[in-house]
């Protein structure tokens, strides 16, 4: 009992100083914005570290987290298994297969005969690094990122296969990564959301994506990802009214933040404090959030580098482009989701117009932000959400073939922001199907992307209906092979 009165007196304390020391919302909100959780009554022993800190000296301050959503094919791009163009036809061995599940897919499949690559790989850079014929943008820069070819994750399906990379959890309601990070680093740039998402699309059969994958869950609602749209309202509902002008917006959200601040004093609920900063920030977006999306600024050169592409807005290219300019703006994290990749069938078409699709955009956006002195400072990350089987589904075809789900192995890259570049990290067997060296887990990978940026993973928690909480739940660790 005294302890919860002893909490109550520090909050009603912390609030009579608040309102002494501030006039307007605008100082009560950036407060929120650059210390999260700053006004809140969790107890720090109880909590972990505070947010807001790092644990110790990071390597990166921003991320870019170019998803390929529906799970590209890393024999065809990334993991070269001769074997299997010799082995062609030929069914998958059962000492490789050794019982493993399959999907529904091809469980009932009477035959499982081998697929090898019908793109043709050759070694690039310095470092040797064997990549598919369909990425020659980025075989540019095999120097500068470094390859993981042995990720692996319990997920067989595409919903809880994203949802387990963003969130650390297969099942909905955990906070997102972009969420955590937030959370724990705050926000360099007051006008603009620490977390933002971009969605693009390719053609045919898209999986669906949900929401949620972006979702702050049961943290504060300040650190929801923001979904910035092309079109003339890139933010829903952040224009005013018709017949509202920004004077007369500005102060209803000034009654407004008197009345929440008000109920905040009567109840002490750290909801209403973000509630407000949300206000504020929206209020400032309207300036900010324009600004960015104009691209008029950009010289030709830049959309040289990015593709013509990049000139037509919502696409994965003009997305890369706005990361960028998000990332020089202080956005702490950019999440850019390009769906469709699902190739359960017409693999070859599909793989085909997908890389022409990012190929140079993802390898262009490397290329600027090392010519601009930002590479070391930003953490960009590429991959799916689990890879594909090395064995054809459906009709044995070597021009018109599908690949299965495959969660036991597949390969992603990342680059900068204090990894380790020109590497390749892992090894599969000569047939693709298992990780036969250096294996990394979903909670392997975020445990090091939070590593990057100065946090230990078991330490940023968050306490929610009695039990403590963190992305990589309660496993996880740091590969420390791929930092630099």
């Amino acid at each position: 009992m005294s302890k919860e009165f002893l909490r109550y007196s520090l909050n009603v304390n912390r609030r009579t100083f608040l309102s002494r020391a501030s006039v307007g919302i605008g100082s009560l909100a950036l407060g929120s914005l650059l210390v999260p959780d700053l006004f809140s009554s969790k107890d720090p022993d109880e909590e972990g570290l505070p947010p807001g800190v790092a644990h110790f000296a990071p390597k990166a301050k921003r991320v870019i987290y170019l998803f390929q959503s529906g799970a590209p094919s890393q024999i065809e791009l990334f993991d070269y298994k001769p074997l299997l163009r010799k082995m062609q036809g030929e069914e998958l061995p059962p000492s490789v297969r050794n019982g493993q599940r399959l999907t529904g897919m091809t469980a009932f499949q009477k035959s499982l005969p081998l697929m090898g690559s019908f793109s043709d790989f050759h070694q690039h850079g310095k470092s040797g690094a064997w990549l598919g014929e369909l990425l020659p943008f980025t075989s540019k820069i095999v120097d500068d990122i470094c390859i993981i070819r042995s990720m692996h994750t319990e997920a067989i399906n595409h919903d809880p296969a994203v949802s387990f990379f963003q969130t650390g959890s297969q099942q909905p309601g955990r906070p997102s990564i972009g969420s955590w990070m937030s959370y724990g680093l705050g926000s360099e740039n007051k006008n603009l959301p620490a977390f933002c998402v971009l969605l693009s699309r390719g053609q045919g059969d898209i999986q669906p994506l949900a929401s949620r994958n972006w979702s702050n869950g049961f943290l504060d609602s300040i650190h929801q990802g923001v979904h910035l749209q092309s079109g003339p309202d890139p933010v829903l509902y952040l224009q005013n009214p018709a017949g509202t002008d920004k004077a007369s917006r500005g102060k209803m959200l000034e009654h407004l933040a008197a009345l929440n601040q008000m109920q905040e004093a009567e109840f002490g609920d750290p909801e209403i404090t973000a509630r407000i900063a949300q206000y504020e920030m929206a209020y400032r977006m309207q300036t900010s959030v324009p600004e960015v999306m104009d691209f008029s600024d950009e010289p030709e050169s830049s959309f040289k580098l990015y593709g013509a592409d990049s000139l037509q807005p919502g696409t994965f290219a003009a997305n890369c482009l706005l990361a960028r300019r998000l990332s020089e703006r202080g956005v702490r994290f950019i999440q850019l989701y390009h769906m469709g990749w699902d190739a359960h069938s017409d693999l070859p078409d599909r793989t085909r117009h997908f890389t022409k699709n990012v190929d140079q955009a993802s390898a262009a956006l490397i290329q600027d932000l090392k010519n601009r002195g930002m590479l070391d400072e930003t953490l960009v990350i590429w991959g799916g959400e689990f890879g594909r089987t090395n064995y054809c589904q459906g009709n044995f075809k070597t021009d018109n073939y599908g690949r299965d789900h495959h969660p036991r192995c597949f390969s992603i890259w990342m680059a900068g922001g204090g990894v380790k570049p020109g590497i390749v990290y892992g090894e599969t067997d000569e047939l693709g199907y298992n990780i036969i060296k250096d294996p990394v887990h979903v909670h392997d990978f975020q445990a090091t992307v939070l590593n990057l940026f100065g946090y230990d993973h078991e330490k940023l928690i968050y306490k929610h209906q009695g039990r403590r909480y963190r992305l990589t739940d309660v496993s996880g660790r740091v590969i420390k092979g791929i930092l630099a």
